[in-house]
């Protein structure tokens, strides 16, 4: 599969909603995580990043404005020992609690999300997307999936795929929400992005901010974890300061 130009997937895409970026660093030495939301609706764009002690939340930048938080306030990342969640919703902390309930088990992944659906949001359905990164700190390696759970088009049928990947240096695949903009909003198609990543958490938060549609973007998280163990770096660019 040919690798898709990152910077020019989301520089010509006015509205892939919240998306996720997994990958292994142009060295091979780190894996790189991405995790960005966009917003239409005042409500949607009304909301921050914001690190807590083993994961991160999303919070209203101003609380007077909330219209309803049920889809919009949630954790997107999550850690446990060895391993990273990254989601769009709350089956963050669904994934979090399968995997401190079964540790080691890799098939608590998709276990955790065969118990939930796409989002409650008609007429666009949005997709719930998931992603997981587990790191073998001993061997220097790690490994990664990522999810998508979809309606058909109705309410009534949620379909689950889940893609598996060993990590290749420089390379990193990508899954958003939707596939572009419309009313209603068409849902994301076919298998993850091949992309091509650069070598640190700087240089991949300056790709995807800029390239990021300004009126839409709201928020970006991003995480490098040195393969040898040493200290994650973690980013966060907020819109709304």
């Amino acid at each position: 599969m040919a690798k898709y130009d990152l910077k020019k997937l989301l520089s010509e895409n006015t509205y892939p909603g919240r998306g996720i970026i997994i990958g292994a660093s142009a060295s091979g030495k780190s894996a790189l995580i991405a995790y960005f939301i966009m917003g239409r609706s005042a409500n949607s764009r009304n909301r921050v990043f914001e690190a807590f002690e083993g994961g991160m939340r999303t919070k209203a930048f101003d609380e007077s404005k909330v219209v309803d938080p049920s889809l919009i306030i949630y954790n997107p990342y999550l850690s446990l020992p060895g391993t990273d969640i990254i989601t769009n919703g709350d089956q963050t902390n669904t994934i979090y609690d399968r995997i401190k309930a079964y540790p080691g088990a890799k098939s608590a992944f998709s276990e955790a999300l065969a118990t939930r659906e796409f989002e409650p949001d008609a007429p666009n359905f949005t997709p719930r997307i998931s992603g997981i990164a587990r790191y073998d700190f001993a061997d220097k390696s790690f490994d990664y999936s990522l999810s998508i759970l979809k309606s058909n088009g109705t309410p009534d049928v949620c379909n689950r795929f889940t893609f598996d990947y060993a990590p290749a240096a420089g390379t990193g695949h990508f899954i958003h929400t939707y596939k572009c903009d419309g009313n209603p909003i068409p849902s994301f198609e076919g298998e993850p992005e091949e992309v091509g990543l650069p070598d640190t958490a700087e240089e991949l938060a300056k790709l995807v901010w800029e390239n990021l549609n300004e009126d839409n973007k709201v928020s970006l998280y991003v995480r490098e974890v040195p393969l040898c163990g040493c200290e994650p770096t973690a980013l966060i660019i907020n819109k709304n300061v």
